[in-house]
């Protein structure tokens, strides 16, 4: 059954999920970081900056630059493609499948302590 929630709703569990990332002292992240490492940990495919930045509507500069965080993090890694040696590949990390899948499971425990009751706060 899908979750129902108003936008105010929505923006309070947004709000309490960064809140909670920020109080493990992970990584501070910016949207488009946080953009370019779902869509590699989300979509199971190869992805180079070119596609990256086609996909996100990002330029490859951009793309780099947030690349260039995520893998100083080490939540992603380049690798250079063995079939196209001009190519690079971005690779998941365990410290990035570690870090998403603590934010899933803090999204999780937000939506089981009753979402309907989150609402924007005063």
């Amino acid at each position: 059954m899908p979750l129902k929630l108003s936008a105010g709703q929505a923006l309070a569990l947004w709000h309490g999920i960064t809140v909670d990332i920020l109080r493990k002292q992970g990584p501070d992240l910016s949207t488009r970081q946080i953009a370019v490492l779902l869509t590699v940990y989300l979509e199971d495919r190869p992805h180079t900056v070119r596609e990256l930045s086609s996909g996100l509507h990002i330029s490859k500069p951009a793309i780099t630059r947030a690349l260039d965080r995520l893998c100083s993090d080490g939540l992603l890694r380049r690798k250079t493609d063995d079939k196209d040696r001009r190519s690079v590949l971005i690779q998941r990390t365990v410290k990035g499948s570690v870090f998403l899948s603590e934010i899933g499971e803090s999204i999780q425990r937000a939506v089981d302590s009753d979402p309907t009751s989150t609402g924007p706060r005063s």
